[in-house]
């Protein structure tokens, strides 16, 4: 997550230079303390909960359960992961509560600019996945086309918008709120999200209308809309919220921005109320429940497995999944197959948030995440489609000429269909190693079966043998071996060791779903 980029890598250095220690003195624990304390006051994080949090590390790491582990480093990450759960509201995710006697009332209140009216269609399409019968409320009748651009949100998610109002400083909010609640029954709608006024500052005239339509519709969830980017300005706002329309959660937009993350970090402890969404881009579906855990290890570097598998579960289809993998059990895995699955990738959302909820991300790897260009997954699809239905089903009799006429067709290079030609074989393999039970190799980790050592013997074992190359140049581009992949920490290593590497639940939880 791009949000926490700099804040994790500065707290993952800070704990790797306790790996090497096999005991730790207080003026190891002292230094590592500072550094974390300044990478949290420059990730904006308010100076109260840097303080509390610091203190807390310090007390902990310099007690009995660090002193008496086999392991002091690995003890120390494990309790800056339990701190950062601690400040970001808790283990357990928060979950809407539903009135017993519908509809439920959802109000959204917030600053303008904070993205309310685009979070309103998310948290409704979000709502209809889970089988609920949503209606949108256009009571945001100050800011101009907000109205306009409620229905145009409510269009796109699929979700009826209440707007008898045409806004843009007229009208009158708390009569379109209450109006809505008597519609919802009238229309059998469950739930009900009501988009209110913002201001570019808070006021007491926006206090006042957010108390009235609260006074009007009595909603069962009040919730706090809050820019992630907004840093130190987060704690005032949210307390001045708190005192003055009060909210039962909070939910953090444009957590797919560059900012320094302060908000996230401060708003649960300062307001003891709990982060119970986050917004993670700009198309509807880019929208999950926050887990605070799972957060605290994105943070420190050890990746959310059990996001990763609830967004793949989502996107890919089991059954095709199943008969691939029986195609890949019988070696009779084509192109076709590969151009399903990178067309489910694709639907999967975000390639790049994918990736980067993996453990052991280094800061090279994000690097280069940021550099990938996933247009280029169109081209792959345009090259695939381009060839013949037997080239598809069997790749090797693509020759040179044949190959030049694919690059045509789709509008692509020689040497790209060469580059795809061999990234299928490498996910052949890769997959077939899956569903033999093994952990496939990730790009600049070596696979668990000593795949590097395997890769050596081999380059040796040519080099001996004086292996020749084709003079085609198309040819000679399969039959070149790969490289080696570069140096790098074992799957689910990171900086910070063993304890960066997800646990043995989440590991056989994502070999079982790969293996269907």
């Amino acid at each position: 997550m791009a949000l926490f980029g700099n804040l994790s890598d500065r707290l993952v250095d800070a704990l790797s230079n306790l790996r090497s220690k096999g005991k730790l003195t207080p003026a190891d624990v002292d230094g590592t303390v500072r550094e974390i304390r300044r990478a949290l006051l420059e990730a904006d994080v308010a100076l109260p909960v840097v303080k509390e949090f610091a203190a807390h590390v310090r007390e902990r790491a310099l007690g009995d359960e660090v002193n008496r582990a086999l392991n002091p480093a690995q003890q120390v990450v494990q309790i800056v992961n339990e701190e950062l759960v601690r400040i970001l509201g808790g283990g357990e995710a928060r979950k809407l509560q539903f009135a017993k006697r519908p509809p439920t009332v959802i109000m959204l209140v917030g600053l303008q600019g904070a993205g309310k009216t685009t979070l309103a269609g998310k948290l409704a399409k979000w709502l209809v996945g889970q089988k609920h019968s949503p209606m949108l409320v256009a009571a945001d009748l100050q800011r101009p086309n907000a109205v306009q651009q409620l229905q145009i949100v409510g269009d796109q998610a699929g979700v009826p918008v209440f707007a008898p109002e045409r806004g843009n400083g007229a009208g009158d909010p708390v009569r379109v709120a209450r109006e809505s609640i008597r519609l919802a029954n009238e229309k059998l709608h469950d739930v009900v999200v009501i988009d209110t006024a913002g201001r570019l500052g808070v006021d007491e005239t926006l206090m006042q209308q957010a108390r009235d339509i609260k006074a009007a519709t009595n909603p069962d969830e009040v919730l706090f809309v809050i820019d992630s980017m907004i840093g130190q300005d987060a704690v005032a706002t949210a307390r001045a919220f708190q005192e003055g329309v009060d909210f039962s959660g909070v939910v953090l937009t444009k957590l797919d921005g560059d900012a320094r993350g302060g908000a996230a970090l401060s708003v649960a402890e300062t307001t003891g109320r709990p982060i119970m969404f986050a917004s993670t881009g700009e198309r509807l579906d880019d929208f999950e429940l926050f887990h605070p855990d799972r957060m605290a290890s994105r943070i420190l570097n050890m990746g959310d497995v059990l996001s990763l598998i609830e967004q793949a579960q989502k996107a890919f289809d089991e059954q095709e999944a199943r008969e691939a993998a029986e195609k890949l059990a019988a070696n009779e895995f084509t192109l076709d197959d590969f151009l399903k699955q990178m067309q489910q990738l694709r639907r999967a959302g975000n390639f790049k948030k994918m990736i980067g909820m993996m453990p052991g991300v280094t800061k090279e790897m994000r690097q280069q995440l940021d550099d990938f260009d996933e247009s280029s997954m169109v081209r792959i699809e345009a090259i695939i489609q381009s060839m013949t239905p037997l080239e598809r089903k069997t790749p090797k009799v693509l020759n040179g000429s044949r190959r030049s006429r694919i690059a045509r067709g789709s509008g692509t290079t020689v040497s790209e269909v060469n580059d795809l030609m061999k990234r299928f074989e490498q996910s052949s393999k890769m997959m077939r190693q899956v569903a033999r039970g093994g952990m496939p190799s990730m790009p600049g980790m070596p696979s668990s079966g000593g795949g590097r050592a395997t890769a050596a013997k081999q380059a040796k074992k040519n080099a001996k043998k004086g292996k020749k190359f084709s003079g085609n140049p198309a040819k000679r581009g399969i039959e070149a071996p790969t490289q080696s992949a570069p140096t790098g920490s074992s799957f689910g290593g990171g900086a910070l060791g063993g304890a960066g590497q997800p646990s043995p639940e989440e590991l056989e939880k994502l070999q079982k779903y790969l293996r269907k």
